[in-house]
């Protein structure tokens, strides 16, 4: 029987750079907060190894140029580098020329320092909604194959309710990309977010297990999605308070759940798995040869 097709992602940010905090932690005041993203990020690729996973890394651009040896060491073990945008704008803060020169920028970066083609992208925040088609545009016209944003889901600052819940094609007005949306598992007429951002966290454990299962029984696909800081319960305090409590719940369960789902199935990339759907053409020859 082939594998179920799992694929995991991971959404390399640092603490301080979440949309949470937006309003205290300005862009230009970045470089003065300690970073912890190497650490955090490298303990992923730690519980991914001993698992025998791969997984697609969406990195900031702004991490790239810090950390390049992060995004290099990314690579080298066989994951796959894709973009997170360059600064963490959310896509209803942009219009189609700035963010055409952030999706631009985020894949020079990575690419320069990589060695190898970035072709994914996720918006910060899920942020690809009916409002935001026009991003599928600009994805492609800047050299993007696929995107995996849409979280089919209602809330106040994000989701696409009625956006696909398998993957398919995401149609702009002039092009379309393969997309690869975030999991919901269906509850009557509810659609339940599971196994990505703060759900994985937030729910109890036994029902993101349950929710891996649910896809792996029926052979469905499924991308589970996690940040670095979401591993880190001794991060900094942002701001005067600890702030919105669904940022710092939790967070000291984060890899427990993590080796509960890794144990569940392999994974392996989102453009992996794409491709195994048929929804992306073969990797090249030297990608290929680079994944090794």
């Amino acid at each position: 029987m082939p594998e179920a097709p799992f694929a995991f992602s991971v959404d390399v940010e640092d603490y301080f750079q979440v949309q949470a905090f937006a309003h205290i932690v300005p862009r230009e005041t970045w470089e003065s907060w300690p970073s912890r993203v190497e650490q955090n990020t490298r303990r992923i690729l730690e519980l991914l190894d001993r698992a025998g996973s791969q997984a697609t890394f969406f990195t900031l651009g702004w991490v790239a140029r810090r950390h390049p040896a992060l995004v290099k060491e990314i690579a080298s073990r066989g994951h796959e580098v894709a973009s997170h945008g360059m600064f963490h704008q959310m896509l209803t803060e942009l219009t189609p020329e700035t963010f055409r020169m952030d999706a631009r920028d985020s894949r020079a970066a990575l690419e320069d320092v990589s060695g190898v083609p970035v072709i994914g992208f996720r918006a910060p925040s899920y942020s690809v909604n009916r409002s935001t088609l026009w991003a599928i545009d600009v994805l492609a016209e800047c050299g993007y194959e696929y995107d995996s944003s849409v979280y089919p889901i209602r809330r106040r600052r994000y989701g696409y309710p009625d956006g696909p819940t398998r993957p398919g094609v995401l149609r702009g007005a002039r092009h379309s990309l393969a997309e690869f949306p975030l999991p919901t598992v269906g509850l009557g007429p509810l659609r339940i977010p599971v196994l990505a951002g703060a759900y994985l966290r937030l729910l109890p454990s036994v029902v993101s297990v349950q929710a891996a299962r649910h896809h792996l029984g029926r052979h469905l696909p499924l991308v589970v999605n996690v940040h670095p800081w979401e591993l880190d319960p001794g991060q900094p305090t942002v701001g005067p308070s600890r702030g919105p409590w669904t940022h710092y719940a939790r967070l000291g369960r984060t890899e427990a759940i993590i080796r509960r789902i890794l144990a569940c199935a392999p994974f392996r990339s989102v453009a992996t798995r794409l491709r195994e759907i048929g929804l992306l053409a073969p990797a090249p020859a030297r990608e290929r040869e680079g994944a090794r």
